[in-house]
């Protein structure tokens, strides 16, 4: 968690200063497109700090009414970062392009644009590499689509989509921005910013399916259930293994419940010592999983 942190807080320092920079030059030149990607730059710092907030807030000890803790608090401040995300960045670059694009001045001083571009981009760079290190520790030899998909941390997965879409908005920003000087057609600068709140947009919407599905009670991989089953049905006196029922709670913590019934014969003693062996196993092999509930349902013999 203490790594999720430091993906954090690189991207905010990287965001206020590129939106400081943008917002600034895109006073002096006119673009719409660069004002575009200031706004973009404003939300994401603030979205990182709502990311901080949920991962302080997660943190937060079991309570009576919350005996699991507070681990979901990360995924429901990340669904609000995809919402801001899809809804302010998204929303007002693409409103800023369609004015521009009705009422388009001509571009005053492009070089400021080029300058700040690239700056932001060393920035942002900069921000990416950090989160993506983050993550390449995570990820260990899984492969990166993968990787993405199944990871449970949506703060470093937020940052590295964050900090991509933030490079491909400069890129569509330059190239809008240069098309338009050079062909003396204001119009393209706001197609680039509508561009870029399409981009926003997708961005977001990728967000908030993933924040959702963990907030809506994701479970663990099917394979890792089925390591599970096998698990348990290789322990002495064990007839039938239920479905295995599971759902994370936290970025690094899971429950599984699962009901096992044993052979009548099994005396209670030795259905005791199997469920402890099964749970102690699936701990050694599943750290993640803290919480194990195994349901004996049928009275084992004497």
């Amino acid at each position: 968690m203490a790594e999720s942190k430091v993906a954090v807080y690189g991207a905010i320092a990287a965001n206020v200063a590129i939106a400081a920079t943008k917002f600034t030059v895109a006073g002096i030149t006119g673009s719409s497109a660069m004002l575009s990607e200031a706004i973009h730059s404003l939300v994401d710092t603030c979205n990182d700090a709502l990311l901080l907030v949920g991962l302080a807030r997660s943190q937060l000890p079991a309570s009576k009414e919350h005996p699991f803790g507070h681990g979901k608090e990360l995924y429901f401040w990340s669904l609000i970062v995809g919402v801001l995300i899809f809804g302010v960045g998204g929303g007002i670059s693409f409103y800023e392009g369609i004015q521009h694009v009705l009422d388009a001045p001509a571009l005053r001083e492009p070089l400021w644009n080029y300058v700040v571009l690239a700056a932001a981009a060393v920035f942002e760079g900069v921000s990416l590499v950090i989160g993506w290190r983050q993550f390449a520790r995570e990820r260990g030899d899984t492969p990166l689509w993968r990787a993405m998909r199944i990871s449970k941390d949506p703060t470093t997965f937020t940052v590295i989509a964050e900090d991509s879409a933030a490079l491909a908005g400069l890129l569509i920003a330059a190239i809008g921005i240069f098309l338009s000087h050079a062909l003396d057609i204001p119009e393209l600068d706001g197609v680039a910013s509508m561009l870029i709140g399409l981009l926003l947009a997708a961005v977001a919407v990728l967000l908030i399916r993933e924040s959702r599905g963990l907030l809506v009670g994701e479970g663990i991989k099917p394979e890792t259930a089925r390591e599970i089953k096998r698990l348990l049905e290789k322990q002495d006196g064990v007839r039938e293994v239920g479905p295995v029922l599971s759902m994370y709670i936290g970025p690094d913590e899971a429950l599984v419940a699962v009901e096992v019934r044993f052979a009548p014969e099994t005396a209670t003693s030795d259905a005791a010592d199997a469920v402890r062996r099964a749970q102690d196993a699936i701990r050694e092999q599943f750290p993640k999983l803290k919480r194990i509930y195994i349901d004996v349902p049928q009275e084992p013999g004497k």
